[in-house]
């Protein structure tokens, strides 16, 4: 078996075109399902960020929410009532919205303002420069390092502007695992100061953050906020739910899908036509080892082994052909986002898999049909 994969490598390297023609059209149709769903990855995380950064157990909203970005206030009683349910070990307000920056230049910036809770400041980031205590100070604000960071002027502590006409000053510097989607900055500050920098409707929470007693009672907290007429959910279910949202209530679930499958059928095209004509420019060599004894198995072998070999060839180089574009594109391009994982990483090798399946049959078919005699008659 051995010295017959030998022979099937060698037929197959030797005709350097064909080869070469294989390995570029896998290797392309790879390189296009990897870096579009890479890019979908990203944007689903950047979507996200919020959520990311903060890391709440359980999130309490209004159970209207259908664009995670975009706030329902709630009434003050409903944080009242969170606290009160059973297995609660905390329950925190928090403020989301966003405020107009006046900047140095005179131009407007808009940026995220959160708002945390005065007395516990849950969901605080790490900050690589200032003291957290600093935010109870007048006008204070903490500033996110992110892509976005520089569309502030690429503030320091002490920089001052305007936030909705009144003053702010920076305090801090903080670094989050995920930035923003839509390039606009984040800013950090107390929940009474966001209230009283951004206009409001009647209601002021954005969210409820929970934080349950045990994992145990995680299922009894989230059925007591649906009695009272809101939804609870989970970090990864709200992380699901902008997820759902992207896919099926926007266009780029969609146009991100369809482009993929056009990747993989410029791939299924260009490696069955050409692995088919490479096998038909090589019948007499398959009908002359069917002659000195080859089996049709055997010659099968040899065909998923050819198919095979270039197929994870091509796999390997357009994975790392999106790897290194990725790279190079998140250290010179400030908002492009692109994320591999295991997800789009086995998505592309099932493609792949479905490639090298569909060239080997096409060929497959030709070669058990081929008769010594039709190789030698002439």
């Amino acid at each position: 078996m051995i010295g017959i994969l030998k022979i099937a490598l060698k037929l197959l390297v030797n005709d350097r075109g064909k080869f070469a023609a294989l390995i570029v059209g896998i290797t392309f149709a790879i390189f296009l399902i990897v870096q579009l769903t890479s890019i979908f990855s990203g944007i689903l995380a950047k979507a996200s960020s919020t959520i990311i950064n903060i890391g709440a157990r359980i999130w309490v909203m209004d159970p209207s929410l259908k664009n995670p970005l975009n706030t329902i206030p709630m009434p003050d009683y409903v944080l009242d009532l969170v606290k009160s349910i059973n297995g609660v070990k905390y329950a925190v307000d928090i403020y989301s919205g966003v405020g107009l920056v006046k900047l140095s230049n005179g131009n407007w910036q808009p940026a995220t303002v959160l708002g945390l809770d005065d007395a516990t400041l849950v969901g605080r980031p790490d900050l690589i420069e200032g003291n957290i205590n600093d935010i109870y100070g007048a006008d204070a604000f903490i500033v996110v390092k992110d892509t976005d960071y520089s569309k502030l002027e690429n503030p320091t502590i002490g920089t001052t502007f305007e936030i909705n006409d009144h003053r702010a000053v920076i305090v801090g510097i903080a670094d989050v695992p995920v930035s923003g989607l839509f390039g606009i900055p984040t800013l950090y500050t107390t929940y009474s100061r966001a209230v009283k920098y951004l206009p409001n409707a009647r209601f002021t929470i954005g969210y409820i953050l929970v934080e349950p007693k045990s994992e145990a009672d995680i299922p009894e907290i989230l059925n007591a906020v649906a009695k009272i007429g809101y939804l609870g959910l989970t970090e990864q279910k709200f992380e699901d739910k902008i997820t759902n949202f992207y896919i099926y209530q926007t266009g780029v679930g969609t146009n991100i899908l369809v482009m993929t499958f056009i990747g993989f059928l410029v791939g299924l095209s260009i490696s069955g036509q050409t692995f088919y004509t490479f096998v038909l420019e090589n019948l007499e060599k398959f009908g002359a080892l069917k002659a000195i004894g080859a089996s049709n198995s055997e010659l099968v072998y040899m065909i998923l082994f050819q198919a095979s070999f270039t197929s994870i060839t091509g796999y390997g180089l357009g994975v790392g052909i999106s790897a290194l574009l990725i790279a190079v594109g998140k250290k010179f391009v400030p908002d492009y986002t692109a994320t591999i994982g295991y997800w789009n990483l086995g998505l592309a090798f099932v493609m792949v898999v479905a490639i090298a399946a569909f060239s080997s049959l096409l060929a497959v078919r030709k070669v058990m049909k081929v008769q010594p005699f039709d190789i030698f008659r002439g």
